[in-house]
């Protein structure tokens, strides 16, 4: 019998993990800091930034490439063995027409091997037999397997039905604004291709663009963390939700925020000069009032919890709400609304959006369901807590290497650059931790379907993180600054890590909300489509940045970048195809796990007809 192989042993040892530790502090080294000062003297590939980014774009790759021989492996070997059973099948046919005393003849030549030492002499070869139970999902007669059959999800205790709906209704409109969102995305990525495609003003790029990032922003992200942060706060803390009220009118709110504000960003209604906070405040307080109701109501579960300790989950889930909160008063409190104290709240603003809400909360998530998914504790509490606070340290210091050689004071630019270098602090603990985390249990990944997209999202934490670091350095800021290079950079960290991990989560906790597990098929196309097309998306336009960010320094006229750039927008326009079809089918896989499938019973249907009338008998044979 042909058992499957397992994946490889973990790569990420005390050793490399120390090795890679050494290998950026040199890297981000204060000297090395100070030296990017934009000349062009030296060679592109000499520059640690470049250099760096090249490493990281590799990993990803390196790493699909590396699932995938584990995957032809297996089909190659299955099918060696399916070969082998059907010879042996042959040969036990043939035995079948031989004479009475010629297979006496065999029996007691088999009867004679049996005293001969040889390898595998204790194998046996009779067909498995498990009487007991204890081997499962054994399939010898099976097709061709390109989708490893998955572990579906485990019963867990009740949760309070209440809570379930509450929850569930996060995820739904969640994943109507994933929909959404990236439709619009689609479209615009078309438009790139095809620019004449309309003319109408509500359809124009600079409108719909705000749409398309505040929706996936605020409508998607944001409210699938909510909702996962439902289930995961008071059930670290043993504890039931303080106030289900309190979790609906947030649902109301933040839904409304983003209905309210799509609109008027179509009808040219917006706070203009602001990324990310293209929504006026009116409608950007709706969102923040949703924010507060939830933060009450997450301290108030915490407070009353029945365990003695907080849980990491707790604390980066909190602290993410606290300093949403924050952010969205600095930012919309206009008394430094001028000039350059604008340009600094900008910067401010948008960096921790993504830094301190988006990941803040989503690493929070993951400190539950990766341990829950794989069935063991975190790997270290003490590197979960190094990397909450170093990340709340340097995190918050970031913002203005968006603004190098701008008229912002040297000295603060050079703060967010070494700050930026510090983040290689919490980035390679928590990588370290969620990796060592998955040692000695590799094996189940090939048996989940959750498992892979938290892997994802864990590749691109750490490859995604330390890009944005090397991209603030002087020179390749200066290099990619104002490309499409950062559009490539914000797909990596918002869509490979924060939805990546995000669908991880939904995966894990939907079916034990409802008790029906999505299609194993679909899920697997979606994780593909979506990894695929965000490598389509994203290396074409950091290719394509690069080169365009070397014509502007070498002076070319700007419409020389533009013709550059057209058959790099055909792919991401490919990319984003496929990213956005990956998102029905999200949808679709959405739809499964929420609607209830009527199943026959047999043993239910049988009594109530005792009696087949022949016709149906006949048919039936």
């Amino acid at each position: 019998m042909y058992l499957h192989s397992q994946l490889p042993p973990p790569f990420f040892n005390k050793y490399t993990s120390q090795l890679l530790l050494i290998l950026f502090l040199y890297g981000f080294t204060p000297t090395r800091l100070y030296a990017q000062n934009g000349s062009e003297q030296a060679g592109l590939f000499s520059q640690p930034g470049i250099l760096i980014t090249i490493f990281l774009i590799l990993i990803p790759l390196l790493a699909a490439i590396l699932y995938l021989v584990v995957k032809a492996n297996n089909v190659y070997y299955y099918l060696k063995s399916r070969k082998q059973a059907e010879e042996a099948t042959r040969f036990a046919a043939y035995l079948k027409t031989l004479d009475a005393a010629t297979l006496a003849q065999l029996q007691q030549e088999k009867y004679n091997l049996q005293y001969l030492n040889k390898p595998g002499q204790l194998t046996g070869n009779l067909p498995v037999w498990d009487e007991k139970g204890l081997l499962a999902n054994i399939n010898e007669h099976a097709n061709i397997r390109f989708i490893e059959t998955k572990r579906k999800a485990l019963k867990r205790p009740n949760i309070d039905p209440a809570l379930s709906r509450l929850i569930i209704w996060f995820l739904v409109t969640a994943t109507f604004w994933l929909v959404f969102g990236t439709t619009i995305g689609e479209y615009l990525g078309i438009k790139l291709v095809a620019p004449d495609l309309d003319h109408a003003s509500w359809l124009s790029f600079g409108r719909l663009r705000p749409v398309h990032t505040n929706a996936v922003f605020w409508g998607w992200s944001s409210l699938a963390m909510l909702g996962l942060g439902y289930y995961v706060v008071p059930r670290v803390g043993n504890v039931q939700i303080a106030s289900l009220k309190l979790g609906w009118w947030t649902l109301y709110l933040v839904n409304a925020s983003v209905v309210l504000g799509s609109l008027a960003l179509m009808a040219g209604i917006n706070n203009g000069g602001g990324e990310y906070r293209e929504y006026i405040w009116p409608i950007q307080l709706l969102f923040a009032l949703g924010l507060v109701l939830t933060l009450v109501n997450f301290l108030r579960t915490v407070a009353r919890r029945t365990t003695k300790e907080i849980y990491v989950s707790n604390w980066y889930i909190v602290a993410a709400v606290i300093f949403a909160i924050t952010i969205g008063v600095v930012a919309y409190v206009p008394n430094w609304q001028n000039g350059m104290g604008e340009t600094i709240i900008q910067g401010y603003y948008m960096h921790q959006g993504v830094g301190m809400w988006f990941m803040l909360f989503t690493l929070g998530l993951v400190y539950y369901f990766l341990p829950q998914q794989l069935n063991k504790p975190i790997y270290s509490y003490s590197l979960g807590i190094l990397a909450f606070w170093s990340q709340i340290f340097f995190y918050t210091l970031i913002g203005t290497h968006h603004f190098v050689f701008s008229a912002i004071p040297w000295s603060l630019q050079t703060v967010a650059i070494v700050g930026s270098a510090g983040m290689a602090i919490p980035v390679v603990s928590g990588t370290t931790n969620f990796l060592m985390t998955f040692r000695g249990s590799w094996h189940k990944v090939s048996g989940s379907y959750t498992l892979p997209f938290f892997i994802i999202g864990i590749i691109f934490y750490f490859t995604g993180s330390l890009q944005g670091t090397a991209e603030a350095f002087r020179y390749t800021n200066r290099l990619w600054h104002f490309t499409d290079f950062t559009i490539a950079h914000s797909h990596l960290t918002m869509y490979g890590i924060i939805a990546f991990f995000l669908w991880g989560g939904i995966y894990a906790i939907v079916p034990r909300l409802t008790a029906q597990e999505p299609p194993q098929l679909t899920v697997g196309i979606h994780f593909w489509m979506a990894f695929i097309g965000l490598m389509f998306y994203s290396i074409p336009l950091m290719l394509g940045g690069t080169l365009r960010g070397l014509l502007w320094l070498e002076g070319k006229p700007f419409i020389d970048s533009v013709v550059l750039m057209a058959p790099y927008w055909l792919w991401r326009a490919i990319g984003g195809s496929l990213m956005w079809v990956a998102h029905l089918i999200f949808a679709f896989n959405m739809y499964k796990m929420l609607v209830t499938h009527k199943k026959t019973r047999i043993n239910g249907v049988a009594p109530e007809r005792p009696e087949i009338p022949d016709y149906e008998l006949v048919k039936m044979q």
